[in-house]
């Protein structure tokens, strides 16, 4: 699957998003979590964070990620990740006190959560591993589609379309951050945290 040289639209970069996915864990066996932005210009751009050690990195991501589409003036967004997800059997009620990364019968997917302001799509990308842990490919899909995902790391798209001193001024958070904007089409790299 060749993803769109110039994607356009909310379905245009999940597929960009799913195919750097599958490349990212053919070459290193993981995906970094990694924000594609369509800026208002219509030019595309990623955020990867160069650390996600704790709450607090996971945090800064989430808001970087924020005031990237800001900047941006995007227009959608996706944010991939890994992650473990648990689902409830037919039937059987869904236990929230379990965290999915400590279920038993969890199962390891990458998460594409779009989202343009005309709605919301996801997709879950089942994680194959040969018996030795290295990547094999993405099974299909079980979970069912889901109308609206929440967390810190969804909603990642401003309510409104910003105005031009929104985006100046979302320009120099991130460069108070020392985030640089780089040209559109380009990746960002969020420096390591400081603490």
């Amino acid at each position: 699957m060749q993803p769109p040289k110039n994607p356009q639209t909310l379905d245009d970069l999940l597929a960009r998003a799913e195919h750097f996915a599958e490349y990212s864990m053919r070459n290193s066996g993981r995906m970094p979590p990694t924000l594609f932005l369509i800026g208002a210009d219509g030019k595309s751009a990623m955020l990867i964070p160069e650390n996600m050690a704790d709450e607090k990195a996971k945090d800064d991501f989430a808001t970087m990620s924020k005031l990237m589409a800001v900047a941006c003036g995007a227009t959608v967004a996706v944010m991939a990740l890994e992650a473990w997800i648990k689902t409830a059997k037919l039937g059987e009620k869904f236990d929230e006190t379990e965290p999915p990364s400590e279920a038993f019968d969890r199962q390891e997917v990458i998460v594409l959560m779009g989202e343009s302001h005309g709605g919301q799509k996801q997709k879950f990308l089942p994680i194959v591993r040969s018996d030795n842990g290295k990547f094999f490919g993405f099974g299909e899909s079980k979970t069912p589609n889901m109308d609206k995902m929440e967390g810190r790391f969804a909603q990642i798209l401003p309510p409104k379309v910003p105005d031009n001193d929104m985006r100046l001024l979302a320009h120099a958070m991130l460069k108070v951050k020392g985030v640089k904007v780089a040209k559109p089409g380009a990746t960002v790299r969020l420096p390591r945290s400081r603490r």
